[in-house]
């Protein structure tokens, strides 16, 4: 056995060159794990091409949080651990990828565990394999004349014999060492739908605005603010309680966010990060961001509210109906909408109700699983890759909002 053979058995591989890892990091961001993500793909390809540059030792997490993520030199790491949960995500996403058997044989990437700097290397597969081939090869390397004789013809028939044995020998070690290492990988559980819906608002490196509507008061607008309506501190109670649901899947990720009334938002405010709007005719940003989505809030030629499908042939439309007329309402209806809004530049998920008892029930379709599901089942496979909203329907029983009913679907 040459001496090059005694090294590659040993296991005394070279670290795979340059132009394999970067084929293979182009093969990871372009999978979905990586794509519906700004972040993930950001902290991958930053960390492997420094390391590839030979600038491992500078990969810190306030170096990875300045260069990568663009935040002050002097940002509290504290305050604001982007790196650390990107990183963590990194390490699952890489875990799921290498899970998936499509992917066998491919270089490996990994992110250690308390380190930011990538190792490289081959796969188990390809390591197995070459061990095969390189002892297949001596078994089948022509025998000299000197070997004819059939003394030496049985020694190199035993060294050969030996040697085939050897061979299967370490392969079922490699095969049981991949097993054991499987069986004690924990695996990350696939995101739940509830956590791929908000995924454009949790993985963003940007505050998160919320921004609610203001009940107008004034005696000129009473038929916009039905009695009944409950207000604290300028608003809308069922907004209020529509937020304290919907800022739920952010502390998980430690989220930054803040809250604003509509009067108060800014259209450079609104460009900074994700958004979400909540309350629809008392919220001047959510009328325009729904203008010209398939559903969206209308009046009608009485000044009614209604709620309008401007896609459909049929023109369907919703409006409230009440038990009582404008003091005991039965019926409301809202819009659930999950968008790229090309205004702005940012996420948008907007939970709009024609009155607050709508508003509310969008806000449980989005923070409980049970109702996002129903709502999900009339959406395409690839929903979470498309622009989404729905109708709502929610009956109102006592001033309180009735379990969410979904009425139509749109993706596009």
């Amino acid at each position: 056995m040459s001496p090059q053979s005694e090294k590659e058995l040993n296991g005394a591989e070279s670290t795979p060159n340059p132009v394999m890892i970067r084929e293979q990091l182009r093969r990871l961001l372009a999978h979905s794990l990586f794509t519906n993500s700004k972040r993930y793909p950001v902290l991958l390809a930053y960390t492997v091409e420094q390391t590839l540059d030979g600038n491992a030792d500078q990969l810190k997490e306030r170096t990875i949080g300045v260069e990568a993520f663009g935040r002050e030199p002097n940002y509290d790491v504290n305050l604001d651990p982007v790196v650390r949960t990107t990183a963590a995500e990194v390490r699952k996403r890489l875990i799921q990828y290498y899970y998936n058997p499509d992917h066998a044989g491919e270089l490996v990437i990994e992110l250690p565990l308390g380190s930011y700097v990538p190792s490289f290397r081959e796969s188990a597969s390809r390591q197995t394999g070459l061990v095969s081939e390189l002892v297949s090869g001596q078994k089948t390397e022509p025998l000299s004349g000197d070997l004819k004789t059939s003394g030496y013809a049985k020694q190199a028939s035993s060294r050969l014999t030996v040697r085939y044995w050897i061979s299967i020998a370490i392969s079922l070690l490699f095969a049981v060492f991949i097993g054991f290492s499987i069986g004690r990988v924990k695996f990350p559980k696939q995101p739940s739908n509830l956590e791929r819906f908000w995924e454009p608002i949790t993985a963003t490196s940007g505050r998160v605005t919320y921004c609610l509507g203001e009940p107008r008061e004034s005696a000129d607008n009473a038929q916009l603010m039905p009695p009944g309506t409950s207000v604290y501190g300028g608003l809308d109670v069922s907004d209020v309680i529509t937020l304290a649901r919907s800022i739920v899947p952010l502390v998980p990720r430690n989220g930054a966010f803040r809250v604003v009334a509509a009067s108060a938002s800014e259209f450079t405010q609104l460009r900074e990060g994700p958004i979400v709007l909540i309350g629809a005719y008392d919220n001047a940003w959510t009328m325009r961001v729904t203008q010209d989505l398939p559903f969206g809030f209308e009046y009608d030629a009485n000044h009614v509210r209604r709620l309008v499908d401007r896609k459909s042939t049929e023109k369907r439309s919703w409006t409230l109906q009440w038990e009582v007329p404008h003091s005991k309402l039965a019926l409301d209806y809202a819009i659930v909408a999950r968008i790229h809004d090309n205004v702005t530049g940012q996420p948008v998920i907007v939970l709009a109700g024609i009155l607050g008892q709508g508003t509310e029930a969008a806000g449980e379709v989005v923070s409980n699983p049970e109702y996002l599901n129903l709502m999900l089942e009339k959406a395409p496979k690839t929903w979470d890759q498309m622009n989404l909203e729905a109708v709502i329907e929610t009956h109102v029983i006592e001033g309180h909002p009735g379990p969410p009913t979904v009425v139509a679907v749109a993706t596009w």
